[in-house]
């Protein structure tokens, strides 16, 4: 059997259609070129909002933390203040009282002394009192070396105890401190 020879199409002719058959998915035809800018313009003006709302947010939260770590500054010694009231109380009403004995004002003011030592506790300030503790430039201040019989750079007398905050020095330890008998 022989075939016809296939003919070039013409120009302008359309092509043979084939019968779509019920099992053939249908293809949509692509947007527009109109329909596409406008999703792409929705699109941006979407991403825009949610851009400026994120901003916004973000500029908020600064503003709050700013806010807080202010107050924080602000407010961190209330709880140290509130627990040193009680002991203010006490001086003065030692220094109120007309016929206080030298042993009631002595009393007074150990009890005094006590709380002052309870508020320290919880507020983790502590005392540095070095003696017989080798000198620690960072947590004492040397005020004068003596010749003495115990090692050097021992620290043998404190002059005025120093202070820890949480490990930091708030106010190093006076000290003298031994030096070798011959130096």
């Amino acid at each position: 059997m022989s075939q016809a020879p296939e003919t070039p199409a013409e120009p302008g002719a359309e092509a043979p259609s084939v019968a779509a058959s019920p099992d053939t998915p249908q293809t949509a035809a692509p947007p527009s070129l109109e329909e596409q800018l406008a999703a792409a313009l929705a699109k941006a003006e979407e991403n825009l909002d949610n851009w400026l709302r994120a901003k916004a947010e973000t500029e908020n939260m600064r503003r709050r933390a700013q806010e807080d770590v202010t107050k924080a500054h602000k407010f961190a010694v209330e709880s140290l203040a509130a627990q040193l009231l009680p002991v203010r109380d006490s001086l003065e009403a030692a220094l109120a009282t007309e016929n206080a004995t030298l042993d009631a004002l002595k009393s007074g003011v150990e009890l005094t002394l006590k709380q002052l030592a309870s508020v320290f506790d919880k507020a983790m300030l502590r005392e540095i009192n070095p003696v017989g503790e080798r000198f620690d430039p960072h947590r004492h201040q040397a005020i004068s070396m003596l010749p003495s019989e115990k090692e050097p750079n021992t620290v043998i007398n404190v002059l005025q105890k120093g202070y820890l905050l949480h490990e930091r020095v708030v106010r190093p330890a006076l000290v003298t401190v031994s030096m070798a008998r011959d130096a």
